[in-house]
């Protein structure tokens, strides 16, 4: 496969996981939490640099298509961890320690939560959530960068 084909791919995965997240929330209702949110924009970036890689020779955008997907990769693991209570999440996503407050300040706390939750599964597939598919695809698609960078 040639530099560009990969380069497309890699594109073509990126564009049908952001189509995904768009339609789960337009037509499936289901709202995302913050750390969805941040998963989308490494997508967004390496459709551009997609975009530019075409008319642009070398490999310096293949990786840093490849960086992009490691980045929302990683955003995603954090994400699967937050859900499955390995740790906590940004304190804005999910719910902090209730532990000791009073109940004035627990009623603040819970007025003040964010609707969607980042600790909370909204819809799984085979036992994986949506930040776990898109840690896995992410990865694969970063495979595609890297094998653009090594056809430069």
């Amino acid at each position: 496969m040639t530099q560009s084909r990969f380069i497309f791919a890699a594109a073509a995965g990126s564009f049908a996981l952001l189509a995904g997240a768009f339609a789960f929330q337009h037509l499936g209702g289901l709202a995302p939490c913050k750390m969805c949110i941040w998963q989308r924009y490494p997508h967004a970036i390496a459709l551009a640099l997609a975009a530019v890689a075409f008319f642009v020779p070398g490999g310096t955008l293949a990786l840093a298509g490849a960086a992009a997907m490691l980045v929302t990769a990683g955003v995603g693991g954090f994400h699967v961890g937050v859900e499955q209570g390995w740790w906590e999440g940004p304190s804005t996503c999910s719910s902090g320690d209730i532990s000791g407050l009073s109940t004035d300040a627990l009623m603040d706390q819970i007025m003040s939560a964010p609707l969607v939750r980042c600790d909370e599964i909204a819809w799984s597939l085979a036992g994986i959530s949506m930040a776990g598919w898109n840690a896995i695809l992410s990865l694969l698609l970063c495979g595609f960068w890297i094998a653009a960078w090594r056809k430069a």
